[in-house]
């Protein structure tokens, strides 16, 4: 296993700190004996919106914060004070807030030391007037504040274990940990992990709770969360941390918006959707270089690592791709169609639109680029698009909107300008359809069937599709195979709308299943015997939509389908077998640059396109390999777990063309790391 160096904060998030020793009393305090409310003013009443109805906006310290670019921080000093935080509220509220951008995130770097009760204390040479001031101000300008934490209890809090927790009579630092003070995060060196068995581990998350609100905070940024942040198991295990954070954040009686951050599971998605507001999905957008970021670290990445979360986003829960650094061409290291390619993703994923750049130093592409409201609009919409395929660079994204119509968007990934093309059957559009250019406002004309754009390295187009002549139901969208067996093909769909109440399946002009969703096995196949397959939906009166576009699938062989051990090919140029908890105990590894993995001898009955399931391991965030099948080649991302798990197998069905007889299968990819292969099954 080849590990690319995809660190989270470059090794980690450091806060000064200030002699804290002398704020730290190591005595048992009873509720009476806190000192009075005046120290800790009352939370603010709860606001009847319930936070994160949409996805957020605003400006956000990390980038500035991170980067080696000469014209920040040149004589090294911190670029996070109050006067550098006042300044750019200013410019946001006057120039952006009509946009929608209203939040100011303050991000590592105010903590100064903690209190007495191991709670944050603002580094007073930073902010003079203190955090209750910022919000205020922030507040006046009609802001919202935005805070950050790192998980865990920070090891400078602990005090040799003997602060009280704020509110109670008994619990002391010493309380809320393990024994073996074992650490948890994404850094191995900041933070403790709490022990949510003892109840004073909840009153401490709670004291903490009740001062950022007490602070007028709006926003909460959790930082180094786990599973995720590269790293898992029972140590790195922090569902109870957010778990106990939402309890506390929704008692302070303010509405708090929660994040966690970074690269989190999609694993445990079981704990981030009912505790948090919303989720990175990756990590960090800055490359820690003399720029803010460049598109090869690490903006290219988040087309592939998005994937997996589209379907967790909805109002309340938002896929979080990080800073959006776009809007200086002598700042931001990437090119300008680079700068508008990486906003079309973060709109059309409705993702949150976080300024990262000096808001003191725009151009006039980047200010065009951040207050363009047609592309806001998208992102506000919240309908995240997905993908049609990801077999090349040249990428097409769509989402259906409520009113019918399509927000498309294309995409050329790769190093040479090319032709990208819509076709909309893919996502089931039927028909005609009028055509507008959201980055230039220009309407192009009526479509039939397609919409074809020659794009620079990187570049993109963003389309509204309204249908000419829309239909009482559209057509299915994106039909692909799930599974197969000698006697079955399992299919899946995007679906019609809420006007559509079932599905119907048909193979050779005969129906062959029907469903209430958007998934079905067909049975009753033959085996090795090719089959189309086109899916039409249906309303309540009985009315059908057009058909989808069809697929054709080949079933395996009778007494099928065949494993093939990836350790029985044979790995070459620095690809090697190790161990792993998976089929055979077995795996490949090792693959990218000039590591490859052969597997010879993959039989089929018949020519055509088979369902093949990959096991795979990729503890990162999405690898992907270049797989040549009989000299052609796609490229193949995966879903990854972002907890550094190399032993565990997972698996995808992958749609494969294999002639008939015996095939050769090459996993590799040229220019970085992939995932390490388990098996294929045929």
């Amino acid at each position: 296993m080849v590990t690319r160096p995809r660190s989270g904060r470059a090794g980690r998030r450091t806060f000064g700190v200030l002699a804290a020793s002398a704020l730290m009393l190591p005595v048992m305090l009873s509720a009476s004996q806190v000192p009075a409310a005046s120290a800790d003013p009352a939370p603010v009443p709860a606001a009847p919106a319930q936070p994160a109805q949409k996805p957020y906006m605003g400006w956000s310290s990390w980038s500035l914060e991170s980067t080696k670019h000469p014209d920040v921080s040149p004589s090294g000093e911190a670029w996070l004070t109050e006067k550098n935080v006042v300044q750019q509220a200013d410019i946001l509220a006057a120039k952006f807030k009509q946009h929608g951008y209203d939040h100011v995130n303050l991000d590592a770097g105010w903590l100064g030391s903690f209190d007495q009760y191991a709670r944050p204390v603002v580094d007073a040479a930073k902010f003079p007037h203190g955090m209750k001031y910022i919000a205020d101000y922030v507040h006046g300008k009609g802001l919202k504040l935005g805070s950050y934490l790192a998980v865990g209890l920070d090891i400078k809090a602990y005090n040799g274990g003997n602060s009280p927790i704020f509110g109670t009579t008994a619990c002391h630092t010493r309380d809320l940990v393990y024994p073996d003070l074992r650490q948890t995060s994404g850094w191995d060196d900041q933070s403790y992990q709490i022990n949510f068995a003892t109840p004073c581990a909840q009153a401490y998350i709670q004291s903490e709770a009740d001062l950022l609100a007490s602070w007028g905070v709006d926003f909460l940024k959790l930082d180094g969360v786990g599973p995720g942040s590269f790293r898992g198991g029972a140590q790195y295990d922090n569902t109870a941390d957010v778990q106990a954070w939402s309890a506390a954040l929704k008692k302070t009686g303010r509405p708090i918006e929660f994040i966690l951050s970074w690269s989190l599971s999609h694993q445990r998605m079981d704990v981030w959707k009912p505790n948090a507001d919303g989720w990175r999905i990756d990590t960090d957008v800055e490359c820690y270089c003399d720029t803010l970021v460049t598109w090869n670290n690490s903006v290219k990445g988040r087309w592939n690592d998005v994937v997996q979360y589209i379907p967790d986003a909805g109002p309340g829960n938002w896929n979080n791709l990080d800073s959006l650094d776009v809007g200086s061409g002598k700042m931001d290291g990437i090119t300008e169609a680079e700068r508008q390619s990486y906003m079309t993703l973060w709109a059309i994923e409705s993702a949150p639109l976080y300024l990262g750049d000096d808001l003191t130093r725009l151009d006039d592409y980047g200010v065009k680029l951040l207050t363009n409201d047609e592309v806001i609009a998208v992102d506000q919409a919240g309908v995240p698009a997905k993908p049609v395929s990801q077999t090349s660079d040249q990428q097409v994204w769509y989402a259906r909107n409520a009113d019918g119509s399509y927000t498309v968007a294309l995409f050329n990934l790769g190093s040479a300008p090319a032709k990208v093309t819509a076709d909309f059957g893919d996502f089931g559009l039927t028909g005609t359809a009028r055509a507008r250019d959201l980055w230039s406002h220009q309407e192009l004309g009526p479509q039939n069937g397609s919409f074809s754009a020659t794009l620079p390295v990187h570049g993109s187009k963003l389309l509204r599709l309204t249908p000419v002549n829309p239909t009482q139901i559209p057509a299915p969208g994106v039909v692909h195979g799930t599974a197969s067996t000698p006697s079955s093909i399992s299919l899946d769909w995007d679906g019609s709308g809420s006007r559509a109440t079932g599905y119907d399946v048909f193979s050779g002009g005969r129906k062959v299943a029907s469903t209430a969703g958007t998934s079905v096995t067909v049975n009753g196949l033959k085996p090795s015997t090719s089959y189309g397959f086109t899916v039409v939906a249906r309303d309540r009166f009985g009315r059908g939509s057009a058909p989808s576009a069809a697929v054709s699938y080949v079933t395996p062989a009778a007494g099928g389908p065949v494993v093939y051990e990836a350790e029985a090919g044979s790995p070459g140029g620095g690809a090697n077998v190790s161990d792993c908890t998976c089929s055979g105990g077995k795996k490949v590894g090792n693959i990218g640059g000039s590591g490859l993995l052969t597997v010879n001898n993959i039989k089929a009955d018949k020519e055509g396109t088979y369902l093949v399931r990959l096991g795979y391991v990729d503890g990162d965030t999405s690898r992907s390999a270049v797989v040549t099948v009989n000299g052609s080649s796609f490229k193949l991302p995966v879903p990854g777990t972002n907890d550094s798990d190399w032993s565990t197998a997972r698996t995808i069905t992958v749609p494969v063309y294999l002639m008939a007889g015996n095939n050769q299968v090459i996993f590799g990819n040229p220019s970085e790391s992939s995932f390490d292969v388990d098996q294929i099954t045929v």
